[in-house]
Order: structure tokens, then sequence, then C-alpha cells
């Protein structure tokens, strides 16, 4: 087994890569310089990482200011909407193999199915997944990876960890998306050759959703006390909510039992206004 940047040209273009990003650390180090000192009080429990985690979340809204977040508003300016459609329906079908893996480890046999059907289709009435016919004939998309498939099976989270270009990356979260490499077929169809059309799709893949989060992420961003905490529960509470499959836990509810739902009585501590 043999790996391999495929030929000189692939070579070239990782070391122009490697070269821009330690130029952009160089260039750049006032602009993350606050990092540690903003997260003066880390919690061991919650966030053990803390400090090192905002540098790499500095690092990232650097790189997402000077490069992404441009080229996915001009992607977004450019491609029409229509386009724009095709190229994430055209994704999310490549991603049908590794959901359909995932959906059969979890035994959810019933999304198994759903995703089948969705690959089936799309991909010739869809014409390879350009179009989903699959959701307008009652077989919306989801989602599903090997991070997900280990929480199912009790696997806990682990530290919280921030990853440069990836983000958030806990140890569980990590090992699916390592393991889910193993469920791609482009994986062995590129394993021993040139990564173009593997890291196109990767690339294309972040500037849509860029793009798609453009106008939230900004409210985010200026509605934030904390913009790195915030961004932190909101990942964990997305992906409670995908690992659940929408459903709601009833259980981290609380606990009402002791309130007082009598609206006759004055001062009431069950309804306040």
């Amino acid at each position: 087994m043999k790996f391999s940047f495929g030929n000189g040209k692939a070579a070239r273009r990782f070391g122009c890569v490697a070269l821009l990003a330690l130029a952009a650390l160089m260039a750049a180090p006032a602009q993350f310089a606050h990092a540690q000192d903003t997260a003066a009080e880390t919690d061991p429990e919650n966030d053990p990482l803390e400090p090192m985690n905002r540098y790499f979340f500095e690092l990232n809204r650097f790189f997402d200011t000077i490069l992404l977040k441009p080229v996915a508003t001009w992607y977004d300016g450019v491609v029409p909407e229509q386009g724009r459609d095709g190229i994430r329906n055209f994704l999310d079908n490549l991603r049908s193999p590794v959901i359909l893996a995932n959906d059969l480890l979890q035994g959810e046999w019933d999304r198994a199915g759903t995703t089948a059907s969705r690959f089936g289709i799309n991909t010739t009435v869809g014409v390879l997944g350009l179009f989903d016919p699959a959701a307008g004939w009652g077989m919306p998309k989801h989602s599903e990876d090997f991070g997900q498939t280990l929480a199912v099976h009790g696997t806990p989270e682990g530290p919280y960890i921030f990853l440069p270009v990836l983000g958030p990356a806990p140890p569980r979260d990590m090992t699916g998306f390592v393991v889910d490499q193993f469920f791609d077929p482009l994986t062995y169809i590129y394993w021993d050759r040139a990564k173009t059309v593997p890291v196109t799709r990767f690339v294309v893949n972040g500037i849509d959703q860029r793009a798609r989060s453009l106008d939230t992420l900004d409210q985010i961003e200026r509605t934030s006390v904390d913009h790195y905490a915030t961004v932190r529960n909101l990942y964990r509470q997305i992906r409670k909510n995908e690992i659940a499959n929408g459903q709601r836990d009833f259980d981290d509810l609380p606990d009402i039992e002791n309130l007082n739902f009598d609206t006759n009585e004055p001062n009431s501590p069950g309804m306040r206004f």
C-alpha cells in the first residue's frame, strides 16, 4: 500500500498550500495572541483544552475572514440558486454510502432502506444526484456518521477539541470522521492517485456550507458575548439533536413537579409575567 502525491504538480500544490499556511501563521500572530487571555478561567470538565482551542478558533476565524467567507459570498452571488441546490444535492448523494453504512450499524433499518432508495432514485431519475426527486416521493434526506454511531452505542464525546480547518472535533467525532473515510467508495477509487477529486469535493462542500450559513453565522457573531463559547455550545446541541435523530429526550427537560401552575394564586411561581 503506497501513499504519494501522485505527480510533481500535486507535490508543488501541496508545498504552496503549506507555505501559504505558514505565512498566514507568521503574519497574523497578534490576531490570535489574545486567545489564552480570553480563556483566563477554564473549566477542566467542560473544556479542558480551552486555551489551545481558542487559539485555533481564532486561527480559523482569520482564514474565514481572508479566504473562505469572501469566496462563499462570491459563490452565493454568482451561482444561481438552482445551481447551488444541484451542487448540494450531488454532494449529498455522494455521501449516501457513508450514511447507509451508519444506518445499518445503528440498527436503523427503515432509515437504511430510505437511504438506499434515495441513492438509487436520485442517481438515476435525479441525474447522478443533481436533483432530489426522492424527497418529493416521501423519502426526505437525513445524515448519519460514525461519530453518531459511536454515540448511539454509548461512547462518550470526550474532551472538546477545536482543530484548524476541521473545527470542532472531540475524540468521538474525530474518530468517526476517520472511520467514515473507509465507508466512502471514493477513498478506494483514489487511494493511490492524485487526490484531486476528494480534495475538490471537500473544498466545494466547505464553500457551499459556508455560503448557506452566511447570515446565520454573522448573526451569531454579532449577538454573542463570547463567540467561542457560543459556537461550542451550539455544536454540542446540534450533535445531540443529530444523535437523537431529532427526537427530544424528555429526561433532559427540567423537573417541574414542584412548580405551581395555579394561576389564581397570587405570585404563583409557575406563572409570572
